[in-house]
């Protein structure tokens, strides 16, 4: 499956942006789907997860309560609604495709995902 994010940008502090990611193929739904993200000189962390069917979804403590994953199968799209923008949201952010559409128990592993989108990046000033 190819992914393409798009939606990034710069906003202050407290503010909202949503992230897309487009799919392409058939078999969305067969696919959980994660954003992740990387800031500059840090490694790659875990963001957000969603299950094939959008049931199921969990958020690292990091942005609980501030961010929200969902996904739209009709339209091939996962999305990533953040709210409440910090600084330290700043980085360049992923969206992935896990090959089964449960998650699992290591949903917060890189390693588990086969495909990547290109990454977009969220800048927020103080």
């Amino acid at each position: 499956v190819q992914l393409q994010a798009f939606g990034g940008g710069l906003v202050q502090a407290g503010g909202s942006l949503r992230l897309s990611c487009a799919a392409s193929g058939r078999t969305f739904a067969s696919n959980a789907m994660a954003w992740f993200r990387q800031a500059p000189g840090k490694e790659r962390e875990f963001v957000a997860v969603v299950n094939g069917g959008g049931s199921s979804s969990f958020h690292a403590d990091s942005v609980k309560g501030r961010f929200t994953i969902s996904r739209d199968n009709a339209e091939n799209t996962v999305y990533l609604q953040m709210n409440s923008l910090k600084p330290e949201d700043t980085a360049v952010y992923y969206c992935a495709a896990h090959p089964r559409a449960s998650y699992g128990t290591t949903y917060y592993s890189e390693r588990d995902y086969l495909s990547w989108g290109q990454g977009t990046q969220v800048t927020v000033s103080s």
